[in-house]
Formats: structure tokens, sequence, C-alpha cells
């Protein structure tokens, strides 16, 4: 993780404020959701992208039922049926 040289104070309903120029450089928008990942003593934050609530995989999610589900375990499941 290489740092970006930047600076920012918490305000007191604990925001910050990512600098234009870090949301540009990784396509963040107003409204896109992020994720916060805490490893160790560092707090991450990631564009938030969906995973299968079965094996935690993002390649191939598709929505149901305001669930995520992967291909992968879609094909399982629709083989336990036969």
């Amino acid at each position: 993780m290489k740092p970006a040289g930047v600076v920012r104070k918490v305000d007191q309903l604990g925001r910050i404020v990512l600098p234009k120029s870090l949301r540009k450089r990784y396509q963040m928008n107003e409204g896109d959701p992020v994720e916060i990942l805490v490893q160790g003593d560092h707090i991450i934050l990631e564009r938030y992208r969906p995973r299968c609530v079965f094996c935690g995989s993002m390649e191939g999610v598709k929505d149901f039922k305001d669930r995520y589900l992967c291909s992968a375990c879609i094909a399982e499941m629709t083989q336990l049926r036969t």
C-alpha cells in the first residue's frame, strides 16, 4: 500500500474528505458505495464490490432477492436439485 501523502482531519461527525485528485484517480463518484476494512491498526477504504454470500467470490456475482450469488455457487445449487 503506497501512501498518498495527504493528511485530512476527521470532523465532528467522524467524516473525512477524500481529495478530488484521489477520487478522480480511482474513479470514485458522489454516491458510490465504499467499503471500510480493518487490517491490524490500518483502516482501508475500497470501492464496494459485491461478494457471493456463500463463498465470498467477487467473480460472476449476480443479485438474487437482495443477496449476491456467484455463478459457481448457482451452478452447484442447480446440481443439488437434480
